[in-house]
């Protein structure tokens, strides 16, 4: 199989990040079967997904004339099945939970056409770990879009130590056709390359917290007012080459030994857990949350993101 032969594409979930797969595949021209375990949760993945574009229109990315066309190419469906039906291409987005995604793959394989290419959207599971419940595991491989993933071009391939360099391959270049931007790691690693990042900045940024150094607000400032701009432009090596390497290694010799390297998970993230608060989805977290509030924020995020994708869609960091 190449990526020329890839006609019928399948997304397993209509959670947080399902729906935007599946509008991801239909506005670069893929028919999808997006499966859900009920009637409700495929009308619930549909409705984000007009949601989606209803923002893409008033953005000008879409016209409101192509958007029958685009919803057209979507077909919800309750089975598995169904969702097997003539795909090539399977992008899976349930829960984070091994075992559930172990036991999805292992009946989609005995579903599928013999050449189907199977792919993980997990966040930080291991592919060799989900793949070991398939029998063809060199047709199994990590394809991690990062939420919202209508919105963010990026996409981690993690290949494991089964996965075929054709499956490599194929999904890069698919990836590339409906306008991602790839990065294929060199081996596993839990949680891939966003996410330790990501990750090793919160573990900082508890610890901060945590020894009387700064308020919540203030690293959150931070961020959004200098690390976050530059960053959107120049990622940590750029910026290290653009500051001087000598000066980056004087500041890292001090510096690094002071650094968190806690392994255990901090308290200021334990306590709101054990209190009920687990951000937006209670009304609290870190912070406290009204509708007014997460809406201002959703929406200024959304809208930044929507302008960054513009500027993609014209080569800006190219």
């Amino acid at each position: 199989m190449n990526v020329e032969g890839i006609g019928r594409i399948c997304n397993l979930g209509t959670g947080t990040v399902g729906p935007g797969i599946t509008l991801t595949f239909a506005l670069a021209g893929y028919e999808v079967n997006m499966y859900g375990r009920s009637n409700d949760s495929i009308k619930r993945g549909m409705n984000a997904i007009t949601d989606m574009l209803k923002k893409f229109r008033e953005h000008g990315l879409v016209k409101d004339s192509d958007i029958p066309e685009i919803i057209g190419r979507i077909k919800g469906v309750t089975t598995l099945e169904e969702a097997a039906d003539g795909v090539d291409f399977v992008i899976e987005s349930i829960v984070e939970n091994l075992s559930a995604k172990q036991e999805i793959f292992a009946k989609m394989e005995r579903l599928c056409l013999v050449n189907t290419i199977f792919a993980s959207s997990t966040s930080g599971l291991t592919t060799s770990a989900i793949a070991e419940s398939l029998e063809y595991k060199e047709r199994f491989i990590v394809a991690h879009f990062w939420n919202p993933p209508h919105l963010i071009p990026l996409v981690e391939i993690v290949p494991g130590q089964y996965t075929s360099q054709n499956t490599t391959n194929i999904t890069s270049k698919l990836l590339l056709k409906i306008g991602k931007k790839p990065v294929i790691l060199k081996k596993e690693a839990l949680g891939f390359i966003g996410n330790r990042l990501q990750f090793a900045m919160l573990r900082e940024a508890l610890s901060l917290i945590d020894s009387g150094v700064a308020t919540k607000e203030a690293i959150d400032t931070t961020i959004k007012y200098a690390l976050g701009r530059r960053l959107s432009t120049t990622g940590p090596l750029e910026s290290a080459d653009l500051s001087g390497l000598d000066i980056i290694y004087d500041i890292s010799a001090y510096l690094f030994k002071d650094l968190c390297n806690d392994t255990s998970v901090s308290h200021t993230l334990t306590e709101p857990i054990d209190e009920g608060r687990l951000g937006t989805k209670t009304g609290s977290g870190f912070y406290e949350w009204t509708p007014n509030s997460l809406s201002k924020i959703s929406k200024v995020r959304e809208d930044n993101l929507i302008e960054w994708l513009k500027k993609d869609r014209n080569g800006y960091l190219e």
